[in-house]
């Protein structure tokens, strides 16, 4: 692009250099009018300067062809109002949303599109702040929130109950004097899934059901748990909830039995907080485990495996990990922590039971 950009600026250059000398010719020719440039011949003038000039006397002459283009002005789905009184309650507000709502619904409907995003303004009287000559200076505040739809819809009801969900738990200290609604279009989906793909039954209802867990228990408790990266066990942080299609377990042309053969690794049950137990070592390997869950002697142990991380930080961590068989055949993996120092006073090691191999 910025190439091809260039390359016109050139060409544009060229072109006006071209005419530059043509208009030189022709005033040394004692051309000085359109009239004159009219009264030649056009053949031999192109003979002469060139197919630009033949242009330059087609333009004087009326006779070139300059098509108007119909370049549409690219529409606005935006509803504004200013209330006369300054309003402290939510009741007025979503009734100017929902009458927003059926008007931008409307609007898009009539042109075979859907909403995929709401961006709601709200401007806020604040107290007006007092300038050096003594007049009151006016101070507004803007409050901006932008919805992601689930499924692009025009549903008045469904859109109106995404609003009033957030502005239920919205509070502000000064009243409101100013709202605007604007609705981000695009055209509706058309998507065939696969035979062994799946889908939401009804996204909008479940992204009303996040919005109000979400208002009901904060952002940062709603939403995916997603690993971090790092080798500690359970680091994890909360994303943004969002629904992908999820193919069949099954390959095509796998054969049936492929959902029983999928998965042949042994699994570890772990315990939701670890558990805490008591080991007794012989030459620094566990011999005897005692813990609420499990208890017995160490038959067979494999490690430590030793991990560590965020050295630097407070948040550091270090941990010896041991796979440990029972007498009486339980798998188990427990783990050991180093003391620690806190506030200038050391701790003593510590064992955990993660979890029984099933």
């Amino acid at each position: 692009m910025k190439r091809s950009a260039e390359s016109n600026s050139a060409a544009a250059k060229n072109r006006e250099d071209e005419i530059q000398q043509i208009l030189a010719i022709l005033h040394k020719w004692g051309i000085h009018t359109l009239g004159q440039l009219v009264a030649l011949d056009k053949e031999q003038l192109g003979a002469r300067l060139g197919p630009e000039a033949v242009r330059m006397w087609e333009r004087a002459n009326g006779q070139s062809n300059r098509p108007l283009r119909l370049v549409r002005p690219s529409e606005s789905f935006e509803e504004n109002f200013e209330f006369e009184n300054e309003i402290k309650t939510a009741e007025p507000l979503l009734f100017m949303l929902r009458r927003f709502l059926e008007q931008l619904a409307v609007r898009l409907s009539g042109i075979y599109l859907v909403a995929k995003e709401l961006t709601l303004r709200i401007t806020f009287a604040n107290p007006p702040a007092v300038r050096q000559d003594g007049f009151a200076a006016a101070n507004r505040q803007r409050y901006e929130r932008v919805f992601k739809i689930p499924q692009s819809t025009n549903d008045v009801d469904l859109l109106f109950r995404m609003l009033q969900t957030h502005l239920e738990n919205f509070k502000s200290e000064h009243p409101i004097i100013a709202v605007s609604l604007q609705a981000h279009p695009i055209k509706p989906n058309s998507q065939q899934f696969g035979l062994f793909e799946t889908t939401l039954r009804n996204p909008n209802q479940l992204s009303e059901t996040l919005a109000r867990l979400t208002a009901l228990l904060g952002v940062d408790r709603v939403g995916t748990p997603v690993l971090d990266e790092t080798h500690r066990p359970d680091a994890f942080h909360i994303e943004p909830f969002c629904w992908h299609a999820v193919e069949s377990a099954v390959p095509g042309g796998d054969p049936s039995d492929a959902l029983r053969t999928a998965h042949t690794t042994i699994a570890l049950r772990r315990f939701r907080p670890a558990a805490s137990a008591s080991v007794f070592l012989s030459e620094n390997i566990p011999a005897h485990l005692r813990s609420t869950n499990v208890n017995g002697k160490v038959a067979k142990q494999r490690g430590p495996y030793l991990g560590s991380g965020n050295w630097w930080a407070e948040t550091a961590w270090a941990r010896s990990e041991w796979d440990l068989q029972l007498e009486n055949g339980v798998f188990l993996r427990c783990h050991q922590s180093p003391p620690s120092l806190r506030s200038g006073v050391a701790s003593v090691e510590k064992w955990e039971v993660d979890g029984i191999y099933d």
